[in-house]
């Protein structure tokens, strides 16, 4: 049984570990030079980041998302929890208050773009760069839901 919280300071290494390696797990396309800077960027602010944990039934946090407004900034589960729901529900949940969600995510992650998809959101523009200006090329998504038409 998965529920939801709000992240805690003490969650810090938590969450920083599941990013690791969910990355790890998906995301075999980034150099290890790009992999190793976005970790280091990624531990400045994750743990302080105002993320919504899923918990297990042992009460440890198994993924999160960040939610900026309208957009889903942050998506990650712990592989050892993918394929069971983790994700389809913390974007019900992100939904639930945030009826017109956004998201970005690399073109290069299969997984992710089909998890999208399967999620009803659809594509609505591409930018060749991350949001850091690395070469890494973001598919933009809307929720399908929203009545947004993709472009």
């Amino acid at each position: 049984m998965i529920t939801f919280r709000k992240s805690r300071p003490a969650d810090g290494p938590s969450v920083v570990e599941i990013w690791r390696r969910s990355v790890d797990a998906t995301h075999g396309f980034l150099s290890p030079q790009d992999r190793r800077d976005i970790e280091s960027e990624v531990r400045g602010f994750l743990p302080d980041a105002p993320l919504d944990l899923a918990i297990d039934a042992n009460g440890r946090p198994v993924g999160f998302m960040l939610l900026d407004g309208g957009h889903m900034e942050a998506l990650f589960i712990d592989p050892d929890h993918r394929g069971k729901g983790v994700g389809r529900q913390l974007v019900a949940e992100a939904l639930k208050r945030e009826p017109d969600l956004s998201t970005d995510v690399n073109e290069q992650n299969l997984q992710a773009v089909g998890f999208y998809r399967r999620m009803g959101f659809e594509p609505i523009g591409r930018s060749e760069r991350d949001g850091q200006g690395r070469s890494y090329p973001l598919i933009h998504l809307r929720h399908a839901g929203t009545g947004q038409k993709a472009g």
